[in-house]
């Protein structure tokens, strides 16, 4: 029922942007003639302006301010096939340091409803979950200002313990580790890589240390009125800290589209991914719709 639920809810989703699409395609196109009462036009759409925003959103570094908005669904999740809901928001903000170098600080704040079982007097289980603020993960990027065919930035990844309530959210330890992100954007989309490994150095002596990979290629095809296709992953990731069951390997993708509401540039994307890989009990697919607020620089 829930698979069959959030196909309807997508092709909803696609069905209606289809429309705002085309809706703010011929409103570029048809125009009225003014009368004496008639309400000032609209601006039109720049379309220069669009394909800029297109190409800086699928840049992770790119010089410009994005606040992301992420929801996750992860399925299937222990015996009772239980629902992980996992609500990213990642603000990205760049800065110059002089007339060579930016850096981008990303910083993922997630906020998590995270289910488990309590067993019972009786030997059953009862099922509840927690909710709460997970882990951050502040990231920062020094990329060069002009760096050719290949941009890149390369930078720290600090792990904080700020998961509340402890016991469910948090890791209970402080890492750090190098993070490195490579991207080409020939005519046809982007294509890129991000890379990241963080160790604990403090923290919890009660709780494992943290020896975590972090792996995430992506590619972009772009279509017109600034569609796009996804082909990525969530992130392949590896815990060193385990002898087996150490890695998730999530393959998938979806469609994506940037377009203007008034003077607000927006970027609005949705993905299914299925875990070809991944420890027992854990989710074998997600479901993925993710908003961004982008705030181009002026050109």
């Amino acid at each position: 029922m829930r698979i069959k639920t959030l196909f309807y809810l997508l092709i909803t989703f696609v069905l209606s942007v289809s429309v705002l699409a085309q809706t703010a395609d011929s409103s570029q196109t048809v125009s009225t003639p003014p009368t004496a009462s008639a309400a000032p036009a609209a601006p039109p759409v720049d379309k220069a302006a669009l394909e800029k925003a297109r190409k800086d959103a699928q840049n992770p570094i790119a010089s410009m301010i994005s606040i992301p908005f992420q929801e996750n669904w992860n399925f299937g999740i222990g015996d009772s096939n239980r629902v992980q809901n996992v609500f990213n928001i990642q603000p990205v903000f760049p800065f110059s340091l002089g007339a060579h170098w930016n850096v981008i600080t990303r910083w993922v704040t997630p906020i998590v409803y995270q289910p488990y079982a309590v067993p019972l007097a009786d030997g059953s289980l009862h099922q509840t979950g927690a909710y709460g603020l997970a882990d951050m993960q502040p990231q920062f990027y020094f990329s060069p200002k002009h760096s050719g065919a290949v941009t890149w930035g390369a930078g720290p990844i600090f792990l904080v313990p700020t998961g509340t309530p402890y016991r469910f959210m948090s890791q209970g330890k402080f890492g750090i580790g190098p993070t490195f992100v490579a991207l080409a954007q020939p005519k046809f989309g982007t294509i890129g890589v991000l890379v990241n490994n963080i160790w604990s150095v403090a923290g919890h002596q009660d709780r494992p240390d943290v020896n975590q990979f972090y792996l995430q290629p992506f590619l972009n095809y772009n279509l017109k009125h600034a569609w796009y296709l996804s082909l990525q992953t969530t992130g392949i990731t590896a815990n060193w800290e385990k002898d087996h069951d150490r890695w998730v390997v999530p393959i998938g993708g979806g469609p994506g589209r940037v377009w203007k509401f008034g003077h607000q540039t927006v970027n609005v994307q949705t993905f299914f991914f299925g875990n070809v890989i991944h420890p027992k009990g854990t989710s074998p697919w997600t479901f993925r719709m993710a908003f961004t607020l982008l705030f181009p620089k002026p050109h």
